[in-house]
């Protein structure tokens, strides 16, 4: 090597020497070890920050640039969609002007749920769990009399669509027809599922003025029930009739009988005042002591023949729902009557050749006459047959028949069957009926305050049948029933009058009779005896 070389090589390496020395004499100490290891972390942290703000600063000099854009908010249906789209991805990147990009996932999940909806499916699991129906609304609905079935469904709440349809489900099952005015009907909704949407925007113009936004407001806030789910209704205690609609969104029809089961009743009770009143305190039901009364209607004056201490037995059934609840009378299948010196005792038998039963005595005679004895309920005698007094007239003259004290408006039976000869207005007798029962027989009813419904000359009526009811017309000083017996014409006295009485068993029919007492009397023996029924029966009254 040239020495004019040598000399610059020297002066090169030179400065590395002296660098090596003061690295090996700095890591010769700790000190030195220290302070290079601090100086190489303090330039490492600054160019980290130097490469990092670089990485921020905006460009300058390119052509085309623009501000970055602003956050749009998508709603959260359209979100769903894209979502959908990106093929059950975890999630989804969305630009604004760029397509959608998703990354791997790595488990599917099920697509997100409206947050209005997931609230109300937690509140349909609180109402669930107790035991409420969300949203179910329930309604009585009464009806009118000149309603239609449709037009009550409609004026509830339902549309005339389900309206219409449900009246069309019940005809198949029950007819609509046979719906009376008092019914009541179970009406019940379900709430219109709300639309879909993220939020609800109602724009009301400036110039609207505030009783058209009242009016608005009003006419949002007020909504139907919503969708028709059943109608229900039970023309009778133990019939149940529903409608309802099924997933298909149809209706359809149902009627169910519940079996009733009977239940007998041994009740026996003292006359005091009435047989009427006796049997009401003793507990049984109002409709089994009218029949308790017409069987003995044509044996018993219950004016006359029924003093204070006489007393009754009766055996009768009483019908109840699986639940326990009264739901309707029975029939009596035995009674009898303790007066004074006699008794009188009649038991239910129907002969084959008959198509109704009727009552018989021990004998096998029936209790039925030809004519009643009383043709009204609870009835007092207030004037007798023979000589009197006329309160109006003011002179005595003979009374041809027999006055019952009764309120206006009770009803006025028929004495026996026959043919309405005469009802119409009769002078002093006011309104009047006359009726025929053959074989030179007929009875006649004054004072009446009105005529039963269908009753006009040349009507055949039965015995029992309401013809007419209690009043005050014609020459009449207070409400009561003037009743005549007439025999070819001529007033006999009613309560002395001797009349044909009806069938007597005899052969097969009084054998098989026979055997029918039997059976009765034995379950009667094998009954305990309830002397008072008010306490365990006021239910039964109200079964009524």
């Amino acid at each position: 090597m040239e020495r004019r070389h040598a000399g610059t090589f020297e002066s090169l390496l030179d400065p590395r020497r002296r660098l090596v020395r003061a690295a090996a004499e700095s890591l010769s100490s700790a000190d030195g070890r220290w302070a290079i290891v601090s100086t190489s972390i303090t330039a490492l942290i600054a160019g980290s920050i130097a490469w990092l703000a670089a990485g921020t600063a905006i460009p300058t000099g390119q052509q085309g640039y623009e501000q970055p854009r602003s956050r749009i908010l998508m709603p959260y249906e359209l979100f769903q969609r894209l979502v959908a789209q990106t093929r059950g991805t975890d999630y989804a990147i969305v630009a604004p002007l760029g397509s959608i990009t998703s990354a791997p996932a790595k488990q599917i999940l099920p697509p997100a749920t409206p947050l209005d909806e997931s609230l109300a499916a937690e509140n349909d699991q609180d109402n669930s769990a107790s035991g409420e129906q969300p949203g179910i609304d329930t309604r009585d609905v009464t009806l009118e009399r000149g309603d239609t079935l449709p037009v009550a469904l409609v004026s509830a709440g339902a549309t005339p669509q389900d309206a219409e349809a449900a009246v069309i489900a019940l005809a198949k099952v029950f007819s609509p027809r046979q719906i009376k005015a008092g019914q009541v009907l179970q009406l019940t909704f379900a709430p219109t599922p709300p639309p879909k949407t993220v939020a609800r925007i109602i724009y009301t113009p400036a110039t609207q003025s505030a009783a058209q936004r009242d009016a608005a407001a009003q006419a949002a806030d007020t909504q139907g029930p919503g969708r028709l789910l059943s109608v229900s209704f039970s023309p009778t205690i133990e019939h149940d009739v529903t409608i309802t609609r099924g997933a298909d969104d149809r209706f359809s029809g149902q009627d169910a009988y519940k079996k009733l089961e009977a239940h007998y009743h041994r009740v026996s009770a003292k006359i005091d005042s009435s047989l009427y009143l006796a049997a009401m305190q003793a507990g049984i039901p109002a409709r089994v002591v009218v029949q308790l009364i017409h069987m003995f209607s044509y044996e018993v004056d219950f004016q006359r023949d029924i003093k204070p201490g006489d007393s009754f037995d009766l055996y009768y059934n009483y019908y109840y729902t699986p639940d326990g609840k009264p739901a309707k009378e029975g029939e009596i299948a035995y009674a009898a009557m303790h007066l004074l010196g006699r008794t009188v005792a009649l038991y239910r038998y129907q002969p084959k050749d008959e198509d109704t039963p009727d009552y018989f005595d021990a004998h096998g005679q029936s209790a039925k006459s030809m004519l009643m004895k009383t043709p009204v309920d609870g009835a007092r005698i207030s004037s007798g047959f023979g000589m009197r007094f006329h309160p109006i007239l003011g002179y005595s003259r003979m009374h041809k028949g027999v006055d019952f004290a009764v309120p206006t408006g009770t009803p006025v039976m028929a004495a026996g069957a026959g043919v309405i000869q005469t009802a119409h207005w009769e002078n002093g007798y006011g309104n009047f009926v006359l009726l025929n029962h053959g074989s030179g027989y007929a009875t006649a009813y004054a004072h009446l305050s009105r005529f039963g419904p269908g009753i006009h000359p040349g009507s055949h009526v039965r015995q029992g049948q309401v013809i007419a009811y209690s009043g005050e017309t014609g020459m009449a000083t207070g409400p009561h029933l003037h009743y005549e017996i007439r025999i070819d014409g001529q007033q006999v006295n009613p309560t002395t009058v001797k009349v044909a009485r009806g069938r007597i068993l005899f052969g097969n029919a009084m054998r098989d009779f026979e055997i029918n007492r039997i059976h009765v009397d034995s379950q009667i023996a094998a009954l305990p005896l309830e002397g008072k029924l008010a306490d365990t029966a006021t239910d039964l009254r109200a079964g009524n």
